[in-house]
C-alpha cells in the first residue's frame, strides 16, 4: 500500500447531540494511486463532503485511519498534519474561498509564502497565466466573474504541484459553459502535474471523466 497517495481504512463517523447519534460514514475503505482521477458522488447528506475533510484532515473520523504518501495523518499533531496538508495538498471549493483583500496574484502566492518559496510571485504569475488570467493578476476578487475566480482557486491549488487534489463541487456555483470550461482546465492541469484528484460531484458528466467512481450512500460505499 506504499505507493497509495491516500489510503482510507476502515473510517467511521459519527456525530452525537441531543437527538441520539447520527452515523455519517460508516466503514469507508479504499486507496488512491498516484495520478489516479476519482470521482465521489452520492445524494446530499450521503457524507461524501465529510469524507473529503476528513481525508484532508479537517475533520477526524470517529474510528478509522487515513494515510497520505504513507504517513497516518491522525497519528500525528495538529501542526504535523498541517504542515502535511500545505505540502501534499491542495483544495477546491464550491465557493472559491479566495481571500477578497488579496488580488488574484496575492492570492495564488499565499500558499507559496507560506512554504517560504522564494519565487513565490514568479511561479504564481506563471500559473496564472496558465490558466489564462495574466491580465487579472492585480484584480481583486470582487470585480473577477465566478468562472474567473474558480481560476483563480484552481491557480492557487496546483501552484504547490500538490500530490493530491481536492474538489468539493468545483463547478457546483458555475453556469454549464464556465463550469465545462473550468474543468477542462482542472483535467489538463491534473495530467501535467500528475497529480491524484479526488473530486466530489452531483454532475455525472463529470464524474465518468473520471477513470473511477466511488458512489456513497447513507454513509457506505456502494
Amino acid at each position: 500500500m506504499s505507493d497509495c497517495i491516500i489510503s482510507v481504512e476502515h473510517v467511521f463517523k459519527s456525530v452525537t447531540d441531543s437527538t441520539g447519534t447520527l452515523d455519517i460514514l460508516r466503514d469507508i475503505d479504499f486507496s488512491l494511486a498516484p495520478r489516479e482521477t476519482v470521482a465521489i458522488v452520492g445524494a446530499s447528506g450521503s457524507g461524501k463532503s465529510t469524507l473529503l475533510s476528513i481525508i484532508a484532515g479537517l475533520d477526524t473520523p470517529s474510528s478509522g485511519t487515513v494515510r497520505l504518501a504513507g504517513h497516518d495523518i491522525f497519528a500525528v499533531s495538529e501542526d504535523e498534519r498541517a504542515a502535511l496538508r500545505a505540502e501534499k495538498v491542495g483544495f477546491v471549493f464550491q465557493s472559491f474561498q479566495l481571500l477578497g483583500n488579496l488580488t488574484a496574484l496575492e492570492n495564488v502566492m499565499l500558499p507559496l509564502e507560506l512554504a517560504s518559496r522564494r519565487d513565490a510571485r514568479q511561479a504564481a504569475t506563471e500559473m496564472l497565466a496558465r490558466v489564462g488570467l495574466s491580465q487579472r493578476l492585480g484584480h481583486y476578487p470582487k470585480v473577477l466573474s465566478g468562472g474567473e475566480q474558480q481560476r483563480v482557486a484552481l491557480a492557487r491549488a496546483f501552484v504547490v504541484h500538490p500530490a493530491l487534489l481536492l474538489a468539493d463541487e468545483p463547478t457546483g456555483s458555475l453556469d454549464f459553459a464556465t463550469g465545462e470550461s473550468v474543468m477542462e482546465l482542472m483535467f489538463d492541469l491534473n495530467r501535467e502535474l500528475g497529480t491524484t484528484l479526488a473530486l466530489v460531484t452531483h454532475d455525472r458528466a463529470i464524474a465518468a471523466r473520471c477513470q473511477r467512481v466511488i458512489t456513497i450512500e447513507a454513509g457506505r460505499v456502494v
